[in-house]
């Protein structure tokens, strides 16, 4: 099912793109999936971290050629990624691949990184602060005209020195700013933009969604989620600890803030100013399952089956939303945020 809109008036949407490493290539794929829809129109997007990526390569593309471009710069930029992994030491094992595994969680490399990383910080291991990304992001993106896409971004990272987040604004970006958005403190040096020190954008909003609400014209936001909410049973292994602390930290800030504007959207008067925005704010959610199957080494795997199979998995899960819920954009949420509050 395809969103029914007028030719001329197509529907704005915004989206909020979550990180999540190599996960982030579900993301692509939802994305691919959207941008195939005509009346849909993107207004905005909030990332963080893969979700800031994904944001500002969409944007780039865009640019370049409309709804096609950016389809067509997706693919580009996760080809790089999947090419440099193809030459990192962080490889799955061989039973892992005989066994259909997708964790590194025994590749060799990957346990003595991990267990360097609790005694060594990345300024010991990493003294020149080298990424892999950052070649990859300056063949990807042309930053300079990021200011002209018609579609807004805004990107988180968290400054370390106060803990509070920033979100950057076309004008602003820069591979450094992307980067940030990015910086896993146990892997990578802060990243420093305009004298102050940034870590990942998830530790303080992931994404923001608050800029849409103020900054977009669209009254439609997806999330696009990737690090699962519930995940049942309790994690015993030290790994599957690890896995699910990173799961609840970098989801804590994103439910505080949904309650918030859960909240607002109760008490703005919907007839007046900002408060009509709050009010008519509409949400909804695009996610998989598969999630719950994928653990935290995962996120570090960027093998190019890996990075295609995420892909259609997001495609799947975009087609999925679209059918179920293609009449419900621009009338009413499919997603019920005010549910949080009876969480508190």
């Amino acid at each position: 099912m395809t969103v029914k809109a007028p030719e001329d008036h197509p529907l704005l949407i915004d989206l909020a793109l979550q990180g999540g490493g190599s996960h982030g290539a579900f993301t692509w794929g939802v994305l691919d999936r959207l941008l195939e829809e005509s009346h849909l129109k993107i207004e905005a997007i909030s990332g963080t971290s893969a979700g800031a990526m994904n944001a500002a390569v969409l944007a780039h593309g865009w640019i370049e050629g409309g709804a096609a471009g950016a389809r067509a710069a997706l693919d580009a930029y996760w080809q790089r990624v999947a090419t440099a992994a193809a030459l990192s030491p962080l490889q799955r094992t061989p039973l892992d691949r005989l066994l259909g595994r997708w964790s590194l969680d025994y590749s060799p490399i990957f346990i003595a990184l991990d267990l360097m990383s609790r005694l060594f910080s990345p300024y010991d291991l990493n003294p020149h602060g080298f990424n892999p990304l950052t070649h990859i992001l300056h063949e990807s993106i042309a930053f300079d005209k990021l200011a002209q896409s018609p579609i807004k971004l805004f990107i988180t990272a968290t400054n370390v020195r106060t803990g509070r987040g920033r979100v950057f604004r076309n004008a602003e970006l820069t591979p450094d700013v992307l980067l940030a958005s990015a910086c896993l403190p146990t892997m990578f040096q802060a990243v420093e933009i305009d004298g102050e020190p940034y870590w990942d954008g998830g530790f303080a909003g992931n994404p923001t969604i608050t800029p849409l609400i103020r900054e977009s014209d669209a009254r439609d936001t997806i999330l696009v989620q990737i690090n699962p909410r519930e995940r049942p049973g309790t994690p015993r292994t030290a790994t599957e600890i690890l896995n699910r602390l990173n799961e609840v930290s970098f989801n804590a800030t994103l439910m505080k803030e949904l309650r918030m504007i859960a909240l607002m959207r109760q008490v703005a008067d919907p007839g007046r100013g900002e408060g009509r925005r709050w009010a008519q704010m509409r949400t909804h959610r695009i996610a998989t399952d598969m999630m719950k199957e994928l653990g935290y080494s995962s996120k570090l795997n960027g093998e190019r089956d890996f990075l295609c199979m995420l892909r259609a998995e997001g495609r799947r899960a975009a087609s999925t939303f679209l059918a179920d819920h293609a009449n419900d954009l621009g009338h009413r949420s499919t997603t019920d945020i005010d549910a949080l509050l009876t969480e508190c």
